[in-house]
């Protein structure tokens, strides 16, 4: 195996331009008000991550804070019941706070304080990034508010207790369908107004530049833990590598080290598992990578739900983490070159992969989560009894309990 951290210059895999664009995706769509703080905030960026005291920093909350480096454990039980030979679960759910938000929230807030910045805001669909964000602002001494839509805190209620535990303040963002697109249009909404003392801390690999490469790099440990960890289990390279998708910071944050370090022939299989919902031919579903098209939203260019005059439609999941009509930028063009296989999961089949860890593996996933753990019987069909996958369980189950007791999980 190519070693993980050290790709050739004729190898690696590098993006985006100068100008934030991934291909054609990504960018900056946003009003005049707000081009200098972002200019602010990429110059801030690119002089952090060239620092080594920042770097060490941000190193050592990785490891005595948020706990890290997380496991790679192997689930025979699980790979049994699948019909494979090997599936190994990267296990961001036993991170700080429960999820692999944590990791891009200590870097954002550490930049936050370095940049002078006293508040942070946030937006949160699941309430993970949330939690994760006010646990952050917490920790480094940051006035926090946490943008959230009423739906959603309907059903995320603990983590909305958890949020004002932690000494922030919850929103409620009633506008539109009250789940995490109109909380993110809250939030930006509400930066454009405060920049100068204000800090946007964004919670996935979306929204304009830099913020999708910002995320990428303080996600991207999980993937390069992932292929050191991998070294000595296995004499090749596993045959796929799946995470969920919503926005895209779970899954850019394990793929993208796969990604740099390995030439396209020696790469696994990358799998990303998106919200079919009720199903991806009903107006039911948050797959915009299946059913949507390029647009314009939230200040960046991707695939998104739209109508025909490019108006962003409402997205739908039983997970809350999932309901979003957008895709970051990277994803839209990893699909549009091939370099990541994109598919739809219904609630159902997530529900079933929830059940299904649960039982055989002791391990309760969000799911957000369980949409990737669907995908493991459609991958021992195609790929045989002998391939070995790895899954990246971004978070745990027990904000979902609510959920999951709704739809008569675990009654009898």
């Amino acid at each position: 195996m190519t070693d993980p951290l050290l790709p050739s210059a004729e190898l690696a895999y590098s993006s985006p331009d100068a100008q934030g664009f991934f291909g054609p995706y990504g960018g900056t769509f946003v009003p005049e008000t707000v081009i200098p703080a972002l200019e602010e905030l990429t110059a801030a960026f690119a002089e952090a991550i060239a620092d080594p005291a920042f770097a060490e920093e941000f190193g050592t909350l990785l490891e005595d804070y948020i706990g890290r480096p997380t496991p790679l454990y192997r689930a025979d039980r699980l790979a049994e019941a699948t019909g494979l030979a090997r599936v190994y679960l990267k296990r961001e759910d036993l991170t700080h706070t429960g999820a692999h938000k944590i990791n891009n929230t200590v870097g954002q807030c550490l930049l936050a304080r370095r940049m002078g910045k006293h508040r942070v805001i946030a937006e949160t669909g699941a309430g993970q990034h949330g939690v994760a964000t006010a646990t952050a602002a917490a920790l480094l001494g940051l006035e926090c508010s946490v943008f959230m839509g009423t739906e959603d805190m309907r059903r995320q209620s603990l983590n909305v207790y958890k949020m004002r535990l932690l000494g922030a303040e919850v929103v409620p963002v009633g506008e539109g369908a009250g789940t995490l697109a109109d909380a993110v249009t809250a939030a930006l909404r509400h930066w454009v107004e405060r920049v100068e003392d204000t800090f946007y801390v964004l919670g996935s690999a979306v929204g304009p530049h830099p913020y999708p490469a910002m995320v990428r790099e303080f996600q991207k440990v999980i993937g390069e833990e992932t292929l050191v960890q991998l070294e000595g289990r296995l004499e090749r390279t596993p045959d796929a590598v799946v995470a969920c998708i919503g926005g895209g910071s779970n899954a850019i944050g394990m793929f993208y080290p796969f990604l740099r370090a390995l030439p396209p022939g020696e790469r696994p299989l990358l799998v990303g598992a998106e919200a079919a919902g009720l199903g991806v031919e009903t107006d039911r579903h948050g797959a915009a990578l299946t059913k949507g098209s390029p647009g314009v939203l939230h200040g960046f260019y991707s695939y998104l739900l739209q109508d025909d005059a490019g108006n962003p439609l409402e997205a739908y999941s039983i997970s809350a983490g999932l309901d979003y009509p957008g895709v970051g930028p990277e994803h839209s063009y990893l699909k549009d070159e091939g370099f990541v296989r994109y598919e739809a999961v219904t609630d159902t089949e997530a529900l079933d992969a929830f059940a299904l860890l649960t039982r055989t593996e002791g391990i309760i996933p969000a799911i957000e989560s369980s949409h990737a753990l669907a995908m493991l019987p459609r991958l021992a069909a195609e790929l045989g009894p002998d391939a070995v996958v790895v899954v990246n369980v971004s978070g745990r189950g027990d904000k979902d309990m609510d959920i999951v007791r709704e739809a008569g999980l675990g009654a009898g």
